[in-house]
């Protein structure tokens, strides 16, 4: 086990599946211990742990919805009760409700902000409070090369992940003489439950536009989100790394 963070403690929103599974466990090979976000799927976020502590990591499940900051900010006082500390914040939490912006229902916009980019500053909000006090922490916020390009039939989800990207760079600059760094990861194309349900000529047509002619995998983008978290990317904040393949440069 690689323990480069070894005795810190990391929170992953929307652990319990995908790219936030992945950052979970690789931030646990790491010697982290990880704060496991859920809200609904509590059998995929049970998973999850058991994938962490089979692996000698440790893990502590945290149910809660980042849309609602009362229960973000009990959740996150708890867990800094409880751990003593939080020096990892990696939010992941993000959800799309696509459709062409003629026919978008305002709720279905409200209902993406909310969970994308009002979760994102709920989260930091609160763990931000505990790293100022320790002068110390590592906010990598997960963003998408959509935030970057757009998408016809994805306005919401490309104004949230753009959200978050301004939001990075303004934290940042909030935060940085504290000792405090926020990041970005922007992943591109990469192989989830939603690109393995794709059509096989739509996948073949994505991977066309990709330079190095591959989906991407969650592991690649953990590996990215290891990187900003460890104590020695202390001089890189209000950055957005591109983790796309070439897809957008």
């Amino acid at each position: 086990m690689n323990a480069s963070l070894k005795d810190q403690v990391g929170l992953v929103t929307g652990a319990s599946r995908g790219i936030g599974r992945m950052v979970a466990c690789r931030l646990a090979q790491a010697g982290a211990h990880m704060v496991v976000n859920f809200l609904r799927h509590a059998a995929a976020a049970e998973e999850t742990l058991q994938r962490i502590e089979a692996a000698g990591g440790r893990a502590t499940l945290a149910q809660f919805d980042v849309a609602d900051p009362e229960a973000v900010q009990g959740a996150v006082s708890g867990l800094v009760e409880r751990l003593g500390r939080c020096d990892i914040l990696v939010n992941n939490a993000g959800m799309a409700v696509d459709g062409l912006v003629l026919r978008l229902k305002a709720v279905d916009w409200d209902q993406v902000m909310a969970v994308n980019l009002r979760g994102t500053f709920n989260c930091t909000k609160a763990v931000a409070r505990s790293m100022v006090r320790a002068r110390y922490g590592r906010i990598v916020n997960i963003a998408s090369i959509i935030g970057s390009t757009g998408n016809a039939g994805q306005a919401a989800y490309a104004a949230a992940k753009a959200g978050i990207v301004g939001f990075t760079k303004s934290i940042g600059r909030e935060l940085a003489g504290r000792n405090i760094t926020v990041n970005a990861v922007a992943p591109g194309l990469i192989e989830t439950e939603m690109a393995a349900s794709l059509p096989e000529a739509v996948r073949t047509e994505y991977v066309k536009l990709i330079p190095v002619g591959r989906l991407g995998t969650a592991e690649e983008v953990a590996d990215a989100v290891l990187f900003l978290a460890r104590p020695e990317s202390a001089y890189i904040t209000g950055q957005v790394i591109g983790v796309n393949g070439g897809l957008y440069m």
